[in-house]
């Protein structure tokens, strides 16, 4: 995961205008058994260093089974997410002078009894400064409308940071009235292979479809920044007890590498 991959210029001028992006390929097929592998381990660790929202909350785990900082138990996730090739490309879309990874996590959202991810931003939920920071989302399966694929509103990351939204019992985010020009725009539906991946700015409105078929659909999401960020001091649940943190500080150390 140490080569590179030279994006096109129309790929990032996309990117810069509609707030995402989405690159095929990204991994190979080898790679992705191994991820597969190495996923569906560290979602089954029972003594770890990550997070997993989920576990005491049944509408939440409707909506998805997540993991947090999967790189911190298990070794094989740590290819993948603290990957240089990924972040490369982070960093080529960004346009920033550094990438470090704030955290990943893997999104399995479930069968059978599933929900749809609402609509939402990602920056409300990141206590750090609006200043590029973006998500690479790759998944381990197939993915279209009926298990769960996503969508985005294109251009939506001009709209500015809105509130935070409950994943569980969601505000719709069309309704704020900050967003009257993101109503006016045509969602794009993004199915994929697995192995493809998709880019979208924090600020980027984005919704996925519920599953309804018979496996779990799963996710590698890797949230990047550009080096430099601040954090804020707001609350999250990697940071509320890391003593390496600081407000109004850039976020940095072994916790937060640069990878690219």
């Amino acid at each position: 995961m140490h080569s590179t991959i030279a994006l096109q210029e129309e790929k990032i001028a996309f990117y810069r205008q509609n707030g995402f992006v989405q690159l095929d390929g990204v991994i190979s097929e080898e790679e992705l058994n191994e991820l597969r592998q190495c996923a569906d381990e560290a979602m089954h660790i029972e003594v770890s260093q990550s997070a997993q929202p989920d576990k005491a909350n049944r509408g939440y785990s409707r909506v998805l089974n997540q993991r947090f900082n999967t790189w911190r138990d298990h070794g094989g996730m740590s290819r993948f997410s603290l990957s240089h090739r990924l972040a490369n490309l982070a960093k080529q879309l960004t346009g920033a002078d550094g990438i470090r990874v704030f955290h990943d996590h893997l999104l399995y959202k479930m069968p059978g009894d599933s929900k749809p991810t609402p609509w939402h931003q990602d920056i409300p939920y990141w206590p750090m400064k609006e200043r590029g920071a973006l998500s690479i989302w790759l998944p381990l399966d197939d993915v279209d409308e009926r298990n769960g694929c996503m969508m985005f509103v294109p251009g939506s990351q001009h709209v500015g940071k809105l509130n935070a939204v409950d994943l569980v019992n969601p505000q719709d985010l069309y309704a704020f009235e900050e967003s009257e020009s993101v109503r006016n725009t045509r969602p794009v539906i993004v199915p994929m292979k697995a192995g493809s991946c998709t880019f979208h700015d924090g600020l980027t409105f984005h919704y996925a479809h519920a599953n309804h078929t018979d496996k779990p659909r799963r996710v590698l999401a890797i949230i990047y920044m550009p080096d430099g960020t601040i954090y804020t001091g707001e609350p999250h649940i990697l940071c509320d007890h890391d003593p390496s943190l600081t407000a109004g500080a850039p976020i940095a150390g072994p916790l937060y590498p640069k990878l690219a």
